[in-house]
């Protein structure tokens, strides 16, 4: 009998631990942390100081070996000015080093902040950073898409799930959450708008 409650007792805990490893993203009227960081021109963006003046409209973003984040990014800049005069910021998150967001640029055009999540520290306080498992890391590989030289990671590669959040001005909380682990499936720029 004290096997069957030991082996039933490891079995809720494996479930319950693997449960846990999968993120869920925050949820609407979440609060959203505060971060800051610098963008690709160098400036320092604070998410505080943009509230003051505007809502933003936070994007997760693989990297730029992803074609669905590329098509993303590339169809957002196309509606920058939509998005500004809805008085709302754009400001993308990616787990890439600088020298791969100026590959972003190059395939998007992206004139809005890109920003290097050094530690991943704006992903994890979102919710939105999973570990990539090590077959899918060398699937990559393979492909010659090196995870962990272009993420500045060593012993674990993490991704975020293309997540994207709106977050109130002044409030400074989440109105509108997108958050699908199909990274095939994104927010649309209609819908995006219909909720600012």
């Amino acid at each position: 009998m004290t096997k069957f409650f030991l082996l039933l007792f490891s079995l809720f805990t494996f479930f319950f631990l693997s449960a846990q490893e999968k993120p869920e993203g925050l949820f609407i009227n979440s609060k959203a942390p505060d971060f800051k960081a610098i963008d690709q021109y160098g400036t320092e963006i604070r998410l505080k100081d943009v509230l003051k003046d505007s809502s933003v409209v936070l994007i997760f973003y693989r990297g730029q070996w992803c074609p669905y984040c590329n098509k993303q990014l590339k169809k957002l800049e196309d509606s920058l000015q939509l998005i500004k005069e809805k008085g709302a910021r754009l400001i993308a998150i990616t787990p890439e080093k600088p020298e791969y967001i100026s590959k972003t640029i190059e395939k998007t055009q992206a004139s809005f902040p890109l920003i290097y999540d050094k530690d991943m520290k704006i992903m994890k306080a979102y919710a939105v950073a999973f570990e990539v498992d090590d077959r899918t890391v060398s699937r990559y590989k393979n492909a010659d898409i090196d995870l962990a030289t272009a993420n500045g990671q060593k012993e674990k590669v993490y991704l975020p799930v293309p997540a994207v959040y709106i977050i109130s001005k002044k409030e400074g909380t989440i109105v509108y959450r997108y958050f699908d682990f199909d990274y095939k499936k994104r927010a649309s720029v209609k819908e995006i708008l219909d909720n600012l």
